[in-house]
This record gives structure tokens, sequence and C-alpha cells, in this order.
């Protein structure tokens, strides 16, 4: 859940401070870019770090079925946003794009350091 509130606090800040940069005028599809992201990679690191605590042989799984979720969200996301929501497209997609590489990085960092724990709590060797 920790990882959940840097992940949010470094997007807000960072929205924030885009939005006040002198010249960009397009807080809307700022934040609307990073708020699917971020829901999508909150949402999959707390169901993860759930299948981890419960079954770690099962994160394999649990983590296919979050990879179909995530997909089907960014198509509806995307076509919700540009279609219904009106935004324009250029500064929506570079801000979404942004943040879904970034967030996917951080999850994939998340993820590197819970599969090495050993259910005990002790750190594993990496592997390298």
């Amino acid at each position: 859940m920790k990882s959940v509130a840097w992940m949010a606090a470094a997007c807000v800040a960072s929205a924030f401070l885009l939005t006040r940069a002198p010249g960009i005028d397009a807080a809307r599809e700022i934040w609307l870019g990073m708020a699917g992201p971020l829901l999508m990679a909150g949402v999959g690191w707390i169901v993860a770090e759930r299948a981890h605590r419960r079954d770690p042989e099962r994160m394999i799984r649990v983590q296919l079925w979050l990879f179909g979720g995530k997909m089907a969200f960014v198509a509806a996301y995307l076509v919700a946003m540009l279609l219904v929501g009106a935004l324009r497209p250029a500064p929506f997609v570079a801000s979404f794009t942004g943040y879904f590489l970034s967030l996917h990085a951080a999850e994939a960092y998340g993820l590197q350091r819970l599969l090495r724990q050993r259910p005990g709590g002790a750190d594993r060797e990496p592997i390298d």
C-alpha cells in the first residue's frame, strides 16, 4: 500500500508542476492523462501484493489476468477520453504515454523487489 501512496504522490506532484509550467495550456489533458495510468497501476499493485501474500506461486497467473484487464482498461479509457471527453489528442496522449511508461517501470521495480522476498520476509539473492 505504501508503494501506491508513493506512486500517487509522485504523479500528483509532477502533474501539478507540469500544469504550472509556462506556455503549457493543457491542464485537463495532463490530469486526465495521469489519472488512468495511476488508477491502473495502483489497482494492479494492490492486487499483486495481496496475491503474493496469499500464495506467491500464483503470481504468474495473477499477472496474466492483470495484463488482460489492463489492456481492456487502456482501450476503454482512451476511447472514453478522446471521444466522449473531447480532449485534445496530442497533449492527452503525451501525458498518458509518459505516465503509463513511468508507472509501469515503477511497478516492474516493485514486483522485482516483491518477488525477491522470502515468505518469512528475508530477501533472497538477486537473480542476474
